[in-house]
């Protein structure tokens, strides 16, 4: 069998996404990763937030092999994976005024956290709201989004504003609208989405940003090794109760 050419402009799509990011995006990128090393420096916490398939680059940030262990998912029952039944709950429940807040009062987000919040779109109400709740309480808010979005789309929050306009930092994963990247003919719906892959870099770029930044202010990265290596779980183990009040996913 030969090669898929559809299967070959999926990859140079997502490659000249990645090199626009890592141009276009930089200095907010290491805004982004200072933010974080800051915050852990001055006894913050660490918190990311995403709906749908959002959620899974910040899925991609917490608990993992060579992650920063401070690192907690901010979870929002039903819109986490497409695990909730019917999957189509998860989409409605986005636009749901007052979950974010409810969500955030509940959690130990407090002032001087640092709170991710990915949303593709960034036109619904839940990450809009996560925001600007996130901010009155004095977290230090970065958006993962893009802007195309909002200036194509509606917003689908009351103020009419998007995820964008309430972050201290935004980092644009410059996707287009629609999230697909090929055409083909005989196919009528455009397809290949690169939304996770661009997203999850720009994440993993910006924890790459952050392990720099504390290392410059003479900080121990808090990284966890994987448990499938020698050595591992016993790595994990200290690092793990060094920070212990700060990690939640424990509990």
């Amino acid at each position: 069998m030969g090669e898929s050419k559809l299967a070959g402009q999926f990859f140079d799509a997502a490659i000249g996404l990645l090199q626009k990011v890592r141009d276009e995006d930089a200095a907010d990128i290491a805004a982004a990763g200072t933010a974080i090393a800051e915050a852990v420096a001055a006894g913050g916490r660490l918190f990311a937030f995403g709906a749908g398939h959002s959620s899974l680059a910040a899925q991609d940030v917490v608990y993992r092999a060579g992650g920063l262990a401070l690192m907690n998912l901010l979870a929002v029952p039903g819109v986490v994976g497409v695990d909730v039944m019917p999957a189509t709950l998860g989409s409605a429940l986005e636009r749901v005024d007052g979950l974010a807040g409810a969500v955030l009062d509940s959690s130990p987000a407090r002032s001087g956290d640092v709170l991710i919040v990915i949303s593709l779109s960034g036109r619904n109400a839940l990450p809009v709201e996560m925001a600007m709740n996130a901010r009155a309480l004095g977290l230090t808010v970065i958006g993962v989004t893009s802007v195309a979005y909002a200036t194509e789309t509606r917003s689908r929050h009351v103020s009419g504003t998007y995820l964008k306009d309430h972050c201290d930092i935004v980092l644009d994963s410059k996707i287009a609208v629609g999230d697909a990247e090929l055409t083909h003919e005989g196919i009528e719906a455009p397809f290949a989405p690169a939304s996770t892959v661009v997203t999850s870099a720009l994440m993993q770029a910006t924890m790459a940003a952050a392990a720099e930044e504390m290392v410059r202010l003479g900080i121990e990265p808090p990284l966890l090794r994987s448990g499938n290596v020698d050595g591992g779980h016993e790595w994990n183990g200290r690092v793990m109760t060094e920070y212990g009040d700060r990690i939640f996913f424990r509990h």
